[in-house]
């Protein structure tokens, strides 16, 4: 069908612009940008490794996914980098607006956090430190992003923060 054809359009659109607006913000992207519905972002240069920043974004309500870049000097758990994708945000019906404010609070997250320590006082891959501010901030940007993009408004919301967006 015609809007079928129009969201998948809609999907491109929105990762074409979150990608120019993250590379805007600092990011390398994998492939300098995205011709489809995903990117490819390398987070080390918040000195984070992917497992770190998919938890800081989901402590946040963001949900991205740690992912291995080509070569990645992580491995295959840690990581270096996350996979984000724009289908689930075009599906609450954002536009290339939000994805400029997606992107501005992925890099205010990360900005936010630092790696964890281990009990010798060392970085730990696995732990962060997300700064409570930067943590409540980014969660208020995140649920007005929601409140203006309700998929089924017939649901009860304040539930579905309360127990997703801790």
């Amino acid at each position: 069908k015609p809007e079928f054809k129009e969201y998948q359009n809609q999907i491109v659109k929105n990762a074409k612009v979150l990608s120019e607006e993250l590379i805007k913000l600092g990011f390398n992207l994998v492939s300098g940008g995205t011709d489809n519905h995903l990117m490819l972002v390398d987070v080390t240069g918040y000195g984070l490794t992917g497992k770190q920043a998919e938890a800081a974004l989901f402590k946040c309500g963001v949900t991205a996914n740690a992912n291995a870049l080509p070569y990645d000097k992580n491995g295959a758990w840690w990581t270096s980098g996350i996979r984000i994708g724009t289908p689930g945000l075009t599906t609450l019906g954002m536009n290339e607006e939000d994805m400029k404010e997606v992107a501005s609070i992925i890099d205010f997250v990360l900005k936010g956090t630092k790696p964890g320590l281990t009990k010798e006082g060392k970085p730990a891959k696995g732990k962060i430190e997300l700064d409570e501010t930067v943590q409540q901030e980014a969660r208020k940007r995140v649920n007005a992003l929601l409140d203006a993009h309700v998929l089924y408004p017939e649901l009860d919301l304040d539930f579905l923060k309360k127990e997703f967006v801790k």
